[in-house]
């Protein structure tokens, strides 16, 4: 099976094999056709399948079949500003971007104009972007909704509506704004639904958006990559830190995604790998977009090693040949294992992934092996064999966080008086009675140093 056999058109084709695509992927070979065909799709597929190109490949070649009549103003000029006529909506703004950057790929010999509509960068940019005229808009919900208030959107003219990962949509809570959205657009059209797993809510929104689907069903989120190693260790929460270093020392690990379950606790792992001369960064959601940016790209071109991130900065991360992921700390619902292992041993390739369990962790880990149908191998031989064997009592948990919370809120106290107290003294010299406080008469000065900004 090739490209050419879906009936591809050549330009496509021409970009296609240009960013070297040999074959489609199981999920291409199905969807294609239908999206070519006119027809709803709801696509159950998880990250790393190749679900980008099954719905980017046949809207691009849908919209270039009569990209002219489209494009013609109120008044009939071919000529006149572009439409937006197929919107995507994506659960982050690294997805977004990613799609953004495929689309663009694939795109390359056809007139096809894309934005990304995403939060964290600026809305003037992207303003001026929808002014100049837009055929496809990738966008995450919060941002498009802010533009659409705001009118600089008009979804009136569009054609086909993609909801990429619409579980993830759901577990951010953003699922009612894209309704609001959708309900902006066209009641005849094209609507692809994709989603890793169906719980009701997902089935129910399908239910009343799709219209007689195409239904397409590849590697299902309950069923773990065969090719990825995987292997858990039974360790206590204070060493962890210590045996991931120790883990790092291993130069065959060339990279490294590592989650955890919090910003804060990102942060922290990333500062002790790299005072363990690991070179390490953090992506989450209150890094600016550039500094996610600049964190993805150094670990993509092998500048840093290991990546440190949440599961909602990570979700639509695509690395190829990414050695190994490790669970810091392992999620509360399985489905999300599945999601994070499976970055890993993509495009045939072999991969590893390594997991931390603490005590509070067992029941989670017995939902993972329930989930994906077998027991995770444990590794036994390693320095820090787990000797806490019994959970805290609920009571002894909260005065532990309660702990934690003074010792950081002190910690901060003392930092900030520490960096204050010099620049207090400074600005702010007790009067002598040699030396009085000058009265506040000069305005020359004052208005000066105002303009300077001091």
């Amino acid at each position: 099976m090739t490209f050419n056999d879906l009936k591809v058109m050549p330009a496509i084709l021409k970009a296609l094999s240009k960013e070297n695509y040999a074959t489609p992927t199981p999920i291409q070979e199905k969807a294609i056709p239908a999206v070519l065909a006119g027809k709803d799709l709801l696509g159950c597929a998880q990250t790393g399948t190749g679900k980008t190109a099954a719905f980017a490949v046949p809207i691009i070649q849908l919209l270039s079949t009569h990209q002219g009549d489209a494009q013609g103003s109120a008044q009939g000029n071919p000529r006149g500003p572009r439409r937006i006529r197929s919107l995507i909506l994506t659960p982050t703004r690294e997805l977004a971007l990613q799609i953004s950057d495929n689309i663009r790929a694939y795109s390359q010999f056809t007139r096809m104009r894309n934005v990304a509509i995403v939060g964290g960068v600026s809305q003037q940019m992207q303003e001026r972007s929808l002014q100049q005229g837009a055929d496809i808009v990738i966008a995450t919900p919060g941002r498009l909704l802010d533009l659409m208030n705001q009118k600089h959107v008009d979804l009136r003219h569009v054609e086909i509506v993609v909801l990429d990962e619409a579980d993830r949509m759901l577990d951010m809570g953003f699922i009612h704004d894209v309704k609001k959205i959708i309900s902006q657009a066209p009641t005849k059209r094209q609507t692809l639904l994709f989603s890793a797993t169906m719980p009701p809510a997902i089935a129910q929104m399908a239910a009343q958006m799709l219209n007689n689907p195409v239904k397409v069903e590849i590697t299902p989120a309950s069923t773990t990559v065969e090719r990825i190693e995987q292997s858990i260790y039974l360790i206590d929460k204070g060493n962890k830190q210590k045996q991931l270093n120790l883990l790092l020392q291993n130069k065959s690990i060339v990279s490294a995604l590592v989650f955890t379950r919090t910003k804060h606790g990102a942060d922290r792992v990333a500062r002790d790998l790299n005072k363990a001369n690991i070179t390490a960064q953090a992506i989450h959601g209150n890094k600016s977009q550039n500094a996610r940016q600049a964190a993805l790209s150094n670990f993509k071109n092998g500048q840093t090693r290991v990546l440190v991130a949440t599961d909602i900065a990570a979700r639509g991360i695509d690395i190829e040949e990414l050695s190994h992921v490790i669970n810091f700390n392992l999620p509360n619902i399985p489905e999300t294992y599945v999601h994070r292992i499976g970055r890993t041993g993509r495009a045939g390739l072999s991969g590893v992934a390594i997991s931390f369990c603490e005590i509070e962790e067992i029941p989670y880990l017995k939902d993972i092996e329930k989930l994906i149908g077998k027991t995770i191998p444990e590794v036994k031989d390693h320095p820090y064999p787990m000797l806490v064997t019994t959970p805290p009592s609920k009571a002894e948990a909260a005065q532990a966080e309660a702990a934690r919370r003074e010792a950081s809120r002190m910690s901060r106290s003392r930092a900030s008086a520490v960096g204050s107290k010099p620049a207090q003294a400074k600005a702010n010299p007790a009067p002598t009675p040699k030396s009085r406080p000058k009265p506040k008469s000069n305005w020359h000065s004052h208005g000066r140093g105002r303009a300077l900004g001091r």
